[in-house]
């Protein structure tokens, strides 16, 4: 069996990782329309990462806003 075959067929690994994926791709979306940053949101859309993207994109944006503070 390989890994990713392991990881779809198990309900406990499988669920979690679509939901974490599911907020944390609404949240960066979310303040990339907000900020219109049309090339992130498209990536954020386009690119499926289970959550790395999304999660470098807030991380970012986190740090921009607290040197602009």
């Amino acid at each position: 069996m390989q890994p990713l075959e392991a990881i779809t067929q198990n309900p406990y690994i499988f669920y979690p990782l679509i939901l974490w994926d599911l907020v944390l791709r609404g949240l960066a979306l979310w303040k990339s329309a907000q900020k219109n940053q049309k090339y992130w949101f498209v990536a954020l859309l386009v690119v499926n990462s289970v959550g790395i993207l999304p999660l470098i994109y807030l991380v970012v944006e986190k740090i921009k806003n607290r040197k602009k503070v």
